[in-house]
């Protein structure tokens, strides 16, 4: 068989070949080929050679921007393993990890100055590694409005790899715990590369502990110490907060009276760790860091700092000290995808719990992991918490606590959608492993009074 014609090689006779048909005479000259003088034509390759050397220019300075404003960011490849990357079809699902450590990337203390504004002691064993913040940021390929979810930190849940059923914050630290008890027993006994080892299977499994739960791949991660909302308050010039009433709390140092502030390094440490004396204790610490959140992505948009590569370069002076990121996370190229993240376009969800319990001595929040990863897939859809339908935006009625599928907190607009008043009562449950439950109900009670905030600054109780 003939590949170009089709027929087969043998037993068919030769096509006679064609004749050209006949054409009339033509008046004009046949075609003749372009001379230049030689003056033209070295003034053409000079011409080349200057674009061409344009163009490698304009790549080095691409190359060194990217290289010098990106360049020290610490590095993780704790996705490896994990979910296929790009299967979110476009979109990307970039997991936030605020880790309640007080040492730095390498596992050193942190500063002095900042161990001391903490509040907890000054020992860099206190709060261990532990996931305080799980904020999963879904960003549509196609620019429409990104969705947060946070994951309350006590979600009692089935830890992957063989951690057993904890909290979902203690993902982190106790697989760092066992890679390095593992490390230990094969004779690494150098501290740098124990915490390196240990710090990478924390993170895997905060990860993998996230997509088992919401049913999700997560594209990209970014790991932020407890020294990451101190230095960025101080770099941007202090974060605006809005309180709808004044705080008093000696455990975080959290001292604010109502209404809009302007906090500092300091105040900002105190404003996102702050839990007690709150109505919903760790819950609406969540929603202190969302609101902190929305409100330092309007400031930064507002300056102009997202458009100024400049200004990149001088926050991420901040990320290189307190910020850990994939391997694979180009943070430029994430700028100009997300820009519905860096003009504040985001709604923030808590995702819900059933209610409280006891687990092994500690306060635990009760879920249905069933439907935390049908409302989570839901919110990600683009639909309402409570099935079809938009997602709910700035002027939705308030949803109580813990009285549907999902607590919409903070909108894009700068608002909150504050949980109402609760009462608790408790419940004694039986069977193979009795323990005490706390149910919380919403109550009737006087709203508090409407404060003014600016645009992009949230109000929280």
């Amino acid at each position: 068989m003939d590949r170009r014609s089709g027929h087969p090689q043998g037993g068919t006779a030769a096509r006679p070949p064609r004749t050209p048909p006949h054409r009339a005479p033509s008046n004009h000259p046949p075609p003749s080929r372009l001379r230049l003088t030689r003056r033209a034509r070295v003034l053409g390759r000079a011409l080349f050679g200057a674009a061409s050397a344009l163009v490698l220019v304009a790549a080095g300075i691409g190359w060194y921007l990217h290289s010098s404003v990106l360049g020290g960011l610490a590095t993780s490849h704790a996705l490896a393993g994990l979910g296929p990357a790009g299967s979110s079809g476009g979109d990307l699902n970039i997991l936030l990890m605020g880790l309640d450590s007080r040492r730095d990337n390498e596992g050193n203390d942190l500063p002095a100055a900042i161990l001391r504004q903490l509040h907890a002691g000054t020992s860099s064993d206190v709060g261990g590694y532990n996931t305080n913040t799980l904020i999963l940021l879904h960003v549509p390929a196609d620019g429409s409005r990104a969705v947060a979810l946070s994951i309350p930190r006590d979600d009692y849940v089935n830890l992957p790899e063989g951690l057993g059923s904890h909290k979902i914050k203690e993902a982190y630290g106790r697989a760092k715990a066992n890679a390095e008890a593992v490390a230990g027993s094969t004779g690494t006994t150098d501290r740098a590369q124990l915490e390196q080892l240990g710090r990478e299977a924390g993170r895997h499994a905060a990860i993998d502990a996230v997509e088992q739960l919401l049913g999700v791949t997560v594209d990209h991660f970014a790991e932020i110490n407890l020294a990451g909302f101190y230095d960025l308050a101080n770099a941007i010039g202090g974060v605006q907060v809005c309180l709808r009433a004044p705080v008093d709390d000696s455990y975080s140092g959290a001292d604010f009276p109502a209404g809009v502030q302007t906090l500092d390094g300091a105040q900002a440490l105190a404003f996102v760790r702050q839990r007690h004396g709150l109505t919903n204790g760790d819950l609406d610490r969540t929603h202190r860091q969302q609101a902190f959140l929305a409100s330092a992505a309007h400031q930064l948009e507002s300056a102009g700092v997202f458009g100024d590569l400049g200004k990149v370069g001088a926050l991420l002076d901040v990320a290189r000290k307190d910020i850990v990121v994939d391997s694979s996370f180009d943070l430029l190229s994430f700028m100009h995808q997300a820009g519905a993240v860096t003009s504040g376009n985001v709604t923030f969800y808590t995702l819900p719990i059933k209610g409280f319990a006891t687990e092994d001595g500690e306060s635990v929040n009760l879920i249905d992991p069933a439907q935390v990863r049908s409302v989570a897939q839901r919110l990600l859809a683009g639909q309402g918490p409570d099935g079809p339908g938009p997602s709910a935006s700035a002027s939705s009625q308030p949803v109580p606590a813990m009285s549907g599928p999902a607590i919409p907190q903070v909108a894009a607009e700068g608002s909150v959608r504050t949980s109402a008043p609760v009462t608790r009562r408790t419940e004694h449950v039986g069977g193979k492993h009795p323990h005490t439950v706390t149910v919380t109900v919403p109550v009737t009670q006087t709203p508090a009074p409407v404060i003014s905030a600016p645009p992009g600054v949230p109000c929280v109780n």
